[in-house]
């Protein structure tokens, strides 16, 4: 593709400015519409693998991503009932054996590293911008705007404007929910930050892991709860509601539990989208991220796969005479992985919520290292 090749990039998350940012980085004149008045991250914790900060070093920010975030050293899978580690997985040398570190980070401090090097790599940033409709490859704003682009890239998430284009279809509801809270790390809470990860039951589990330097702890409480769809992502939740739901678990549980109660807590239905059969549409439009395979959260992979879509686009398009060559490149690089991961995340969940909690990990692990998700290179896979 020429340089001069307008493209315009629907929603400000972490997919959207990473792809805004990579592509700006490569020479094309870029605008991000955002429909908050202001560039900000809802939500707390989000994992990045050493697949994901790949991407980040594509960009140039892995390092500080790395020192705004903490790098664990093991993680584990512990027993509901009575808190006994059952499988234990060490996270050191992850830089050597992967070449790029693990980190845990608070969304909000990786969100402002991200429209830092958006504003530096000369990204039109806007907010107040949310898309109504799109038109070709033209956004149609709430407020009336028209924004013209020659390409269109749709990274506006679960509920996307863009993915209309390709299918009339709502997400769908997983059958799952969860409740998010964030608590100093003071009392029971410093061994469970110090060695993170995930305790396991029939039908439930409580993800947990240290942010902001060690500082916060970022808790997570998994559900199946079918029926229960109200829709939003920081809902308000009372504590009784989550102690009823986790009534019999091990002190551990209880302790964050305790913790949660100091602050707000926030609960969402778990929302996630069949996998299209292409997202290159006319040759000028696609999508990536959330937009193009919202998955649910059980191997930790929705970031990832947004930031790895988000290298693989700009990559195919500078490398591509025309964009339609371009998005029949990158759709074509990205495809299958991410399906699959979409199938393994939702195996994963089955297997960390079976009713046998007792048998897991003495058969062969399958998560998200074993699987080989993070011996994948962005920066390098073939376009």
């Amino acid at each position: 593709m020429t340089r001069n090749e307008r493209i315009t990039v629907v929603g400000g998350g972490i997919g959207g400015m990473t792809a805004a940012t990579a592509l700006a980085q490569a020479g094309f004149p870029v605008t991000l519409l955002e429909a908050a008045p202001v560039f900000g991250e809802i939500g707390a914790g989000v994992t990045l693998s050493p697949n994901a900060m790949k991407g980040l070093d594509h960009i140039g920010v892995c390092e500080k991503v790395a020192a705004a975030g903490v790098e664990p050293s093991r993680q584990r899978v512990q027993h509901w009932q009575d808190g006994r580690t059952l499988v234990t997985m060490e996270r050191t040398g992850q830089r050597e054996k992967y070449g790029a570190p693990y980190v845990y980070i608070h969304r909000a401090d990786l969100h402002r590293i991200l429209v830092e090097a958006a504003r530096a790599a000369g990204v039109d940033l806007q907010t107040n911008a949310a898309a109504a409709r799109t038109e070709g490859t033209s956004v149609i704003l709430h407020d009336g705007r028209r924004i013209e682009g020659d390409v269109l890239v749709g990274a506006d998430g679960l509920k996307s404007v863009v993915r209309q284009r390709f299918e009339a279809v709502q997400a769908h509801f997983t059958g799952h929910v969860a409740w998010r809270a964030l608590a100093p790390v003071e009392g029971a809470l410093a061994d469970l930050a110090s060695f993170p990860g995930i305790h396991i039951g029939p039908g439930r589990m409580i993800t947990r892991y240290p942010v902001r330097g060690g500082s916060l702890l970022n808790m997570v409480f998994f559900a199946r709860q079918p029926g229960w769809t109200e829709d939003g992502w920081s809902l308000p939740a009372t504590p009784e509601d989550l102690a009823a739901t986790y009534e019999g678990w091990c002190e551990d549980a209880q302790a964050m539990i305790r913790a949660a109660a100091t602050g707000p807590i926030f609960k969402w239905a778990i929302n996630a989208r069949k996998p299209l059969s292409d997202w290159n549409l006319e040759g000028r439009i696609t999508l990536l991220g959330d937009a193009a395979h919202a998955m649910t959260p059980f191997l930790g992979h929705g970031a990832a796969c947004a930031i790895e879509d988000a290298v693989v686009l700009s990559r195919a398009l500078a490398a591509s005479d025309t964009p339609e060559a371009g998005l029949r490149r990158y759709v074509a690089a990205r495809h299958e992985r991410t399906t699959f991961i979409q199938a393994e995340s939702n195996a994963n969940a089955d297997r960390m919520q079976g009713q046998d909690s007792d048998l897991f990990g003495l058969g062969t692990m399958r998560d998200e290292e074993s699987i080989g998700l993070f011996d994948y290179d962005c920066r390098t896979v073939a376009i």
